[in-house]
Protein backbone atom coordinates (compact mmCIF):
# COMPACT_ATOMS: atom_id res chain seq x y z
CA UNK A 1 0.00 0.00 0.00
CA UNK A 2 1.04 3.33 -0.38
CA UNK A 3 2.49 4.56 2.48
CA UNK A 4 1.98 8.64 1.05
CA UNK A 5 -1.51 7.57 0.68
CA UNK A 6 -2.83 6.22 3.92
CA UNK A 7 -1.77 8.73 5.90
CA UNK A 8 -4.58 10.84 7.59
CA UNK A 9 -4.63 14.86 6.76
CA UNK A 10 -4.83 16.12 9.91
CA UNK A 11 -7.62 19.47 9.92
CA UNK A 12 -6.17 22.33 12.25
CA UNK A 13 -8.62 24.48 13.93
CA UNK A 14 -10.13 27.42 11.58
CA UNK A 15 -9.83 25.37 8.68
CA UNK A 16 -13.08 23.76 7.07
CA UNK A 17 -12.99 20.66 4.47
CA UNK A 18 -16.35 20.58 2.28
CA UNK A 19 -16.66 16.98 0.27
CA UNK A 20 -19.04 17.50 -2.54
CA UNK A 21 -20.13 15.03 -5.25
CA UNK A 22 -17.68 13.85 -7.65
CA UNK A 23 -15.03 13.97 -5.24
CA UNK A 24 -15.23 17.97 -5.09
CA UNK A 25 -13.43 19.15 -1.79
CA UNK A 26 -13.11 22.61 -0.91
CA UNK A 27 -10.72 23.74 1.62
CA UNK A 28 -11.51 26.89 3.20
CA UNK A 29 -9.12 28.72 6.06
CA UNK A 30 -7.68 31.77 7.35
CA UNK A 31 -5.52 32.64 4.52
CA UNK A 32 -8.26 32.31 1.66
CA UNK A 33 -9.98 28.73 -0.11
CA UNK A 34 -8.77 26.20 -2.17
CA UNK A 35 -10.65 23.92 -4.41
CA UNK A 36 -10.01 20.47 -6.75
CA UNK A 37 -11.67 17.62 -7.79
CA UNK A 38 -10.11 14.33 -7.29
CA UNK A 39 -10.25 10.86 -8.87
CA UNK A 40 -13.44 9.70 -8.63
CA UNK A 41 -12.69 5.97 -8.32
CA UNK A 42 -10.75 7.22 -4.51
CA UNK A 43 -13.12 7.22 -1.19
CA UNK A 44 -12.80 10.99 0.77
CA UNK A 45 -14.11 10.18 4.36
CA UNK A 46 -13.81 13.15 6.97
CA UNK A 47 -13.89 11.93 10.41
CA UNK A 48 -13.19 14.38 13.27
CA UNK A 49 -10.26 16.32 12.89
CA UNK A 50 -8.65 14.00 10.08
CA UNK A 51 -9.23 13.25 6.38
CA UNK A 52 -8.22 9.88 4.74
CA UNK A 53 -8.38 8.94 1.24
CA UNK A 54 -9.13 5.39 -0.05
CA UNK A 55 -8.45 3.29 -2.77
CA UNK A 56 -10.23 0.70 -4.25
CA UNK A 57 -8.13 -1.67 -5.86
CA UNK A 58 -4.27 -2.33 -5.60
CA UNK A 59 -3.65 -1.67 -9.57
CA UNK A 60 -0.57 0.66 -10.03
CA UNK A 61 -2.60 3.48 -11.55
CA UNK A 62 -4.65 3.50 -8.00
CA UNK A 63 -1.75 3.70 -6.05
CA UNK A 64 -0.04 6.20 -7.99
CA UNK A 65 -3.30 8.14 -7.85
CA UNK A 66 -4.05 7.75 -3.85
CA UNK A 67 -0.12 9.24 -2.94
CA UNK A 68 -0.54 12.06 -5.26
CA UNK A 69 -4.39 13.10 -4.35
CA UNK A 70 -3.16 12.97 -0.71
CA UNK A 71 -0.37 15.45 -1.19
CA UNK A 72 -2.46 17.26 -3.33
CA UNK A 73 -5.36 17.78 -0.16
CA UNK A 74 -2.44 18.33 2.01
CA UNK A 75 -1.11 20.91 0.27
CA UNK A 76 -4.60 22.83 -0.11
CA UNK A 77 -4.99 22.78 3.96
CA UNK A 78 -1.30 23.56 4.60
CA UNK A 79 -1.85 26.79 1.69
CA UNK A 80 -4.74 28.25 3.10
CA UNK A 81 -3.06 28.23 6.85
CA UNK A 82 0.50 29.17 6.46
CA UNK A 83 0.31 29.59 3.09
CA UNK A 84 3.65 28.79 0.65
CA UNK A 85 7.12 31.09 -0.45
CA UNK A 86 9.49 30.48 -2.82
CA UNK A 87 12.74 33.20 -2.71
CA UNK A 88 14.65 33.93 -5.39
CA UNK A 89 17.69 35.47 -5.73
CA UNK A 90 19.38 37.79 -8.27
CA UNK A 91 23.16 37.89 -8.48
CA UNK A 92 24.75 39.87 -11.39
CA UNK A 93 26.46 43.50 -11.40
CA UNK A 94 23.78 46.05 -12.76
CA UNK A 95 20.93 42.87 -12.75
CA UNK A 96 18.32 44.50 -9.75
CA UNK A 97 14.63 44.00 -9.34
CA UNK A 98 11.70 46.33 -8.37
CA UNK A 99 7.80 46.51 -7.86
CA UNK A 100 5.74 49.13 -9.49
CA UNK A 101 2.38 48.43 -8.21
CA UNK A 102 1.56 45.39 -8.27
CA UNK A 103 3.88 44.51 -11.02
CA UNK A 104 7.84 43.37 -10.86
CA UNK A 105 10.47 45.02 -12.81
CA UNK A 106 13.65 43.39 -13.29
CA UNK A 107 16.43 44.41 -15.15
CA UNK A 108 18.58 41.63 -16.15
CA UNK A 109 20.94 43.12 -18.73
CA UNK A 110 18.59 43.08 -21.74
CA UNK A 111 18.18 46.32 -23.53
CA UNK A 112 14.97 46.68 -22.28
CA UNK A 113 13.15 46.16 -18.61
CA UNK A 114 10.95 43.14 -18.39
CA UNK A 115 7.92 43.35 -16.63
CA UNK A 116 5.92 40.90 -15.03
CA UNK A 117 2.33 41.19 -13.78
CA UNK A 118 1.91 38.11 -11.12
CA UNK A 119 -1.75 36.12 -11.57
CA UNK A 120 -4.48 36.45 -8.89
CA UNK A 121 -3.64 35.17 -5.69
CA UNK A 122 -0.05 35.74 -5.90
CA UNK A 123 1.93 38.28 -3.86
CA UNK A 124 5.56 39.45 -4.72
CA UNK A 125 8.11 41.12 -2.34
CA UNK A 126 11.36 42.29 -3.43
CA UNK A 127 14.06 43.30 -0.88
CA UNK A 128 17.40 44.18 -2.16
CA UNK A 129 18.47 41.17 -4.51
CA UNK A 130 15.90 39.08 -2.81
CA UNK A 131 12.13 38.49 -4.34
CA UNK A 132 9.43 36.43 -2.21
CA UNK A 133 6.79 35.16 -3.99
CA UNK A 134 3.91 33.52 -1.96
CA UNK A 135 0.29 32.48 -2.16
CA UNK A 136 -1.88 30.00 -1.19
CA UNK A 137 -1.52 27.96 -3.81
CA UNK A 138 2.04 25.89 -3.93
CA UNK A 139 1.32 24.87 -7.59
CA UNK A 140 1.35 28.15 -8.55
CA UNK A 141 3.53 29.91 -6.15
CA UNK A 142 6.25 27.21 -7.68
CA UNK A 143 4.97 27.91 -11.18
CA UNK A 144 5.54 31.78 -11.15
CA UNK A 145 8.73 31.38 -9.61
CA UNK A 146 10.24 29.27 -12.52
CA UNK A 147 8.84 31.84 -15.31
CA UNK A 148 10.87 34.48 -13.18
CA UNK A 149 13.88 32.48 -13.15
CA UNK A 150 13.11 31.85 -16.72
CA UNK A 151 13.78 35.60 -17.49
CA UNK A 152 17.81 35.08 -17.32
CA UNK A 153 18.63 31.90 -15.89
CA UNK A 154 22.12 31.33 -14.17
CA UNK A 155 25.08 31.35 -16.27
CA UNK A 156 27.22 28.21 -16.05
CA UNK A 157 30.36 29.92 -16.23
CA UNK A 158 30.15 32.90 -14.01
CA UNK A 159 26.91 32.13 -11.80
CA UNK A 160 24.90 35.24 -12.76
CA UNK A 161 21.62 35.48 -13.53
CA UNK A 162 18.31 34.60 -11.33
CA UNK A 163 18.43 31.69 -9.07
CA UNK A 164 16.22 30.12 -6.25
CA UNK A 165 17.45 31.31 -2.56
CA UNK A 166 20.11 27.98 -1.41
CA UNK A 167 20.67 26.61 -4.66
CA UNK A 168 24.25 25.49 -5.40
CA UNK A 169 25.55 26.04 -8.53
CA UNK A 170 28.13 23.71 -10.07
CA UNK A 171 29.53 26.40 -12.76
CA UNK A 172 32.06 24.92 -15.79
CA UNK A 173 35.56 25.86 -16.15
CA UNK A 174 36.48 28.51 -18.73
CA UNK A 175 38.50 27.25 -21.68
CA UNK A 176 41.80 29.13 -19.65
CA UNK A 177 41.52 25.93 -17.63
CA UNK A 178 42.77 23.41 -21.03
CA UNK A 179 45.41 25.61 -21.85
CA UNK A 180 49.24 24.78 -20.50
Amino acid sequence: MSRIGRKPVEIPSGVDITIGENNFVKVKGPKGELSNTFHPALKIVKEDNVVKIERPSDEPFMRAIHGTSRALLANMVEGVTNGFTVELEIVGIGYRAAMKGKTLELQLGYSHPIVYEPPEGIQIAVEGNIIKVSGIDKQLVGQVAAEIRDFRKPDPYKGKGIRYKGEQLKLKPGKSVGKK
